[in-house]
């Protein structure tokens, strides 16, 4: 650790920081505890030096820094750090947003866990930002054919299609019959409210 604060200030105004040390921060924010004092002065110095740009192309500097913040209750924080550092591992920073948002709920709600369905409204009421999904959200949703098509038949047909009825329109419509089966079930739900 002393190490790695002796280097850095001896590198502070190299653009970009050597290597090793890069690779040093890395390596110490894998080894230390989450909350403990010597990973949070770790990323308090990371954070206050003028090239942490670069230190936030690691994944584990980031974790790092992240875990220091949800722990001093920093959660705005944590997820600016997120949307501008430059890591390559997306679906882990994607990850490390759903669970900051996990813990403000968690928090909010004064417990230690969420349910499944909390979970899912968590992630659904605060989606990842586009630096982080540059490919975009996935769409769960059915195109405006595809809907049109099975409304239609619930209309026309029926509402609570048998096996071979559901089998055929999955193929209809390059779906697999439990996405037939469970449109369907929902239609009916939605139909009853």
């Amino acid at each position: 650790m002393n190490k790695f604060m002796a280097m850095l200030k001896k590198n502070e105004s190299e653009h970009p920081p050597p290597t090793k040390l890069l690779n040093l921060a890395g390596q110490l924010c894998q080894e230390l505890e989450s909350s403990s004092p010597s990973l949070e002065e770790l990323v308090e110095a990371v954070m206050e030096c003028k090239n942490k740009g670069y230190f936030l192309t690691n994944i584990h500097v980031v974790r790092a820094c992240v875990s220091v913040h949800i722990h001093k209750g920093q959660h705005d924080a944590a997820c600016r750090l997120l949307e501008y550092c430059k890591a390559e591992e997306k679906e882990e920073l994607v990850q490390l947003w759903h669970e900051i948002h996990y813990q403000r709920v968690m928090e909010k709600h004064q417990t230690d866990v969420l349910t499944p369905l909390q979970k899912f409204r968590c992630r659904k009421r605060n989606p990842p930002p586009i630096s982080l999904c540059p490919e975009g959200l996935k769409n769960r949703n059915y195109s405006e054919k595809v809907r049109q098509c099975l409304q239609r038949f619930a209309a026309e047909v029926t509402a609570n299609p048998d096996k071979k009825q559901r089998e055929r329109l999955a193929r209809d419509m390059n779906l697999q019959p439990t996405q037939v089966y469970n449109w369907f079930a929902n239609y009916r739900r939605r139909q009853k409210s």
